[in-house]
């Protein structure tokens, strides 16, 4: 054999030191590691709320960061940055340092429905984030103008079917909204149409008016008007009944799968230590159940839900695979 393919003999002294050296710097890396988990956090914790002041999401977000704050003995900085249906302030969390110090309250519509919707979002739903924890749901009811002569839903769909082209509103174009009308459509045979309006507060006070037939919209806001006579409810987006909440679901009235609930959940960027991932999972799992914070969820219609990590993960690909099968089905496209 030719000298050129042997490989130097190296002395076993240097071999033992450099074997020695390999393993003190993976102590150290250890060592730092554990040592950085230990003191998170060591400054203030920044939440992005992704939509305006004094929407749902906004109080969640500072009723979480406030019980957040308490649990880890830092402050935590509510900062709304919305725009873009939240896209703007989801990106800036994915392009944030994973050292959790800047977490995300997300929502249905940002891990859901906007990436159904538009694939170059600027964020991947799931590679660009660490899933920390589920914080709560609101669901949807589907309600219709007094004037509808309808009780139950299945008595609506009738109606539907008798007089095609019956009005419903929402919040805007890819809202869930409108991604509930569509998908009402799609499952009971129904030609109905899509009224868009920029939110969805001038699109109940259309159907209190009479503009509009029907609207698939979040509990808490159509509530007040339930009560005062003003919209009749008909069913709940929800897989099982609501305690305190007299109205069957959508699959007890013969559509089951027919599920639409706001969600809201908190992330962090992509790369977060699992130490600091299980510290914050466990005090925001500790803030759900102060006695406060659940009076405050129940304020806005919503119900508190903790998750671990993997469970968040596996809700937000269920999510996107539900929604964008009904935006490719229904081949809806946002401009």
């Amino acid at each position: 054999m030719s000298g050129s393919f042997l490989q130097p003999k190296v002395p076993r002294e240097n071999r033992v030191r450099k074997c020695f050296v390999t393993f003190m710097a993976m102590v150290s890396c250890a060592f730092a590691h554990g040592a950085f988990a230990q003191s998170f956090p060591n400054r203030p914790i920044t939440l992005i709320a992704p939509f305006s002041v004094g929407g749902a999401l906004d109080l969640i977000a500072r009723g979480v960061g406030q019980r957040l704050s308490e649990g880890v003995g830092q402050s935590v900085v509510v900062d709304n940055r919305s725009g873009a249906s939240g896209a703007i302030g989801s990106a800036m969390v994915a392009r944030a340092a994973p050292d959790g110090y800047t977490l995300l309250l997300g929502a249905t519509t940002t891990h859901g429905i906007n990436p159904a919707l538009n694939p170059k979002l600027g964020y991947d739903p799931v590679k660009d984030f660490t899933p920390i924890s589920l914080v709560a749901t609101i669901p949807h009811i589907l309600v219709v103008n007094p004037s509808i002569p309808a009780n139950s839903l299945k008595e609506f769909i009738q109606l539907a079917k008798s007089k095609p082209g019956m009005a419903y509103g929402s919040a805007g174009i890819g809202s869930p909204h409108h991604l509930a009308g569509v998908m009402l459509g799609m499952m009971a045979n129904i030609d109905v149409v899509h009224v868009p309006y920029k939110g969805s507060g001038p699109a109940m006070t259309d159907l209190i008016g009479g503009q509009l037939q029907f609207m698939s919209v979040e509990l808490a806001a159509a509530e007040p008007h339930i009560k005062a006579g003003k919209l009749k409810a008909l069913a709940i987006a929800t897989p099982n009944r609501v305690p305190g909440v007299d109205l069957p679901t959508f699959a007890e009235s013969g559509y089951p799968g027919f599920e639409v609930t706001a969600w809201y959940a908190v992330f962090g960027p992509h790369g977060m230590p699992e130490d600091v991932v299980s510290r914050l999972s466990s005090e925001i799992a500790k803030g759900l159940e102060s006695p406060e914070l659940r009076e405050r969820f129940e304020k806005l219609g919503a119900k508190p839900v903790g998750s671990s990590p993997r469970e968040l993960a596996a809700h937000v690909r269920s999510e996107l695979d539900r929604w964008t099968k009904v935006v490719k089905t229904a081949k809806i496209q946002v401009e």
